[in-house]
């Protein structure tokens, strides 16, 4: 059946073999006019005359110069280029007088090696990106096995780690922490023997005999640092009735006393809501602050004076203990004070304590 498309759409190998077959039927008509005139001669019926021979070849005379030149001027042409032309037609002959017979797909026949071949290489690369494809793929799932196996080992350690120091804590047995022993849990501060003249010495005689050797460990051992200054610490106590301004110190201890007024450090600030200060100091030692303390008398004020504020107490009682009657340190309803000194004067053997409530 005869194509009807139009030329812009046929491809190129169409427009070649449709040029190739009018080339071939063109060269059929010339042949079968030649025929029709004679002018045809069959090979097989008649030869050629022979060619007459070739004269014989003179050799020139050799001229080394010459030759020499010649090779050295001499220029080899290129090699000629083939043409790249398809298959001619293969023509056969049936008989003496039949025309000639042009063999169809004879172009086929000879580019079929070719796209055979491309259809091979298009195969093999199809085949090698799926392997390629595959390679990736499998090289995607180790990897994820692999982070998964990493991450099991791990959780693994870090549970056998934790399960050893599980079994090594339970072997340790758990010691008690050794109690520490303060003076004013046995005593009320400020307890000391006069001597004339000379420095005073802690009454051993207010601790009970099996406490002796830690007491006086306690007594011995210098403090070596003390709390740090906070805008509520109290820094001075002003008693207008006894003409007395002193600087606290926090630290009920020999060192704080000879310094001035010792603050036991109970963790009570002047600023708080409740809580007991406490407030020793010597009567007939290191300045005598509280020399006069036993005058003091129910309605009396004092101040006690931090970095921001000055918090004015009312004396609501006074009281003579024993050294031991530690109870007088504990906390009262309110936000209160108690001022402790040793009684009576340079004997020490009982201390005299003022009671007083914040009011302002």
């Amino acid at each position: 059946m005869r194509d009807k498309r139009p030329v812009d759409e046929l491809s190129i190998e169409e427009l070649e073999r449709i040029l190739a077959i009018r080339k071939r039927e063109e060269r059929q008509k010339q042949l079968e006019r030649m025929r029709r005139a004679g002018r045809l001669i069959d090979s097989a019926q008649e030869t050629p005359p022979e060619a007459p021979p070739a004269p014989p070849a003179v050799e020139p005379e050799y001229d080394p110069v010459a030759s020499a030149l010649s090779a050295m001027t001499r220029v080899d042409p290129p090699p000629p280029a083939k043409p790249t032309l398809p298959a001619p037609a293969r023509i056969t002959f049936n008989g003496e007088n039949s025309a000639p017979q042009f063999e169809e797909g004879a172009e086929e026949r000879a580019d079929s090696p070719k796209i055979s071949v491309r259809k091979r290489r298009t195969t093999i690369d199809r085949l090698l990106l799926v392997v390629e494809i595959a390679a990736v793929l499998l090289i995607g799932v180790i990897g994820v096995n692999l982070v998964r196996a990493i991450t099991a080992l791990e959780q693994e350690t870090a549970s056998a780690q934790a399960l050893a120091d599980e079994q090594r804590r339970a072997g340790i047995p758990t010691l008690e922490p050794t109690p520490t022993l303060r003076l004013e849990q046995v005593v009320l501060p400020g307890g000391h023997i006069y001597q004339a003249g000379a420095e005073p010495a802690f009454n051993f005689n207010e601790v009970p005999a099996h406490l002796h050797a830690r007491v006086q460990a306690e007594w011995i051992q210098p403090v070596i640092s003390r709390p740090p200054q906070t805008s509520e610490t109290a820094l001075s106590l002003i008693i207008p009735k006894l003409n007395l301004e002193g600087a606290i110190v926090q630290g009920v201890d020999v060192e704080a006393l000879k310094q001035g007024v010792g603050q036991l450090p109970n963790g009570v600030s002047p600023g708080d809501d409740g809580g007991n200060v406490v407030l020793a100091a010597h009567n007939d030692v290191y300045g005598q602050l509280f020399r006069y303390l036993d005058t003091l008398a129910e309605g009396d004020t004092f101040q006690i004076r931090t970095q921001t504020r000055a918090f004015t107490y009312r004396v609501t009682g006074q009281q003579i203990v024993q050294p031991n009657d530690t109870y007088v340190l504990q906390n009262r309803d309110g936000a209160t004070v108690t001022l402790i000194s040793c009684y009576p004067y340079q004997v020490n053997t009982q201390r005299i304590v003022v009671f007083a409530d914040r009011i302002s």
